[in-house]
């Protein structure tokens, strides 16, 4: 099981900006591979796993700026990693891409036998496969172009729903896949998707409505990964 290998674009430590982790450092585990092709993508060089743009791991970690390239790494490599870069976090990141094309499980376990608390964050378009304690945020994306569903399993799996809204529409699709999946005590965050006034102060106002959380992207404002 520690033999399992995941397909990794970046990886790096830096401080948590969305959701109900914002502050907390963290270390960032990126995954290749994402097929829902969200519009706004901000890691749109995540979505192809090509094996021309396969790269060795010391490659991948010190890569100068974001690219399509990606490494793939043993658990036992992640390991190593974050012992030779000194990291101080002990939250880890779990994201891409689409995390949950694979199994996490093993992964997870391994980290958290290693001191470590982890999260993943998803689309809800694939089966989360990640330990019990795992900290699950679904960021449901609703009609993309990749054409995938949002799963029941998913959606009541969650820990949180951090959902992107610019729009009237986005909202009304947030409540009916809350509806639809009966979810009711799971916290929810709207998170404007670009740092426009429009988008912000539409979330800010559905937030006061309807008792959710904002999440601002503080990374963003802070000019950090």
């Amino acid at each position: 099981m520690m033999s399992k290998k995941y397909k990794i674009n970046e990886l790096f430590e830096t401080i948590q900006g969305e959701g109900s982790f914002t502050g907390q450092p963290s270390i960032f585990i990126r995954l290749q591979g994402c097929p829902v092709a969200c519009s706004w993508c901000d890691t749109k060089h995540t979505w192809e796993i090509r094996a021309e743009q396969q790269v060795a791991g010391q490659t991948m970690l010190n890569k100068p700026e974001e690219s399509d390239t990606w490494a793939e790494l043993t658990i036992d490599e992640i390991l190593v990693i974050f012992s030779q870069e000194n990291y101080q976090a002990k939250h880890i990141v779990l994201t891409g891409g689409e995390p949950c094309m694979v199994d996490l499980t093993p992964l997870c376990d391994a980290l958290e036998k290693n001191g470590y608390s982890c999260q993943v964050e998803t689309s809800g378009t694939f089966p989360v496969q990640v330990s019990a304690q795992c900290w699950v945020t679904v960021s449901p994306k609703v009609n993309m172009k990749g054409g995938y569903k949002i799963l029941s399993s998913a959606m009541k799996r969650a820990n949180e729903i951090k959902h992107p809204v610019a729009t009237e529409q986005h909202i009304d699709d947030l409540k009916g896949l809350l509806a639809l999946h009966n979810v009711e005590n799971t916290q929810v965050y709207l998170q404007p998707i670009s740092q426009k006034e429009r988008a912000t102060q539409l979330a800010i106002k559905t937030c006061i409505e309807n008792n959710w959380r904002l999440s601002v992207q503080v990374h963003k404002y802070l000019g950090i990964e």
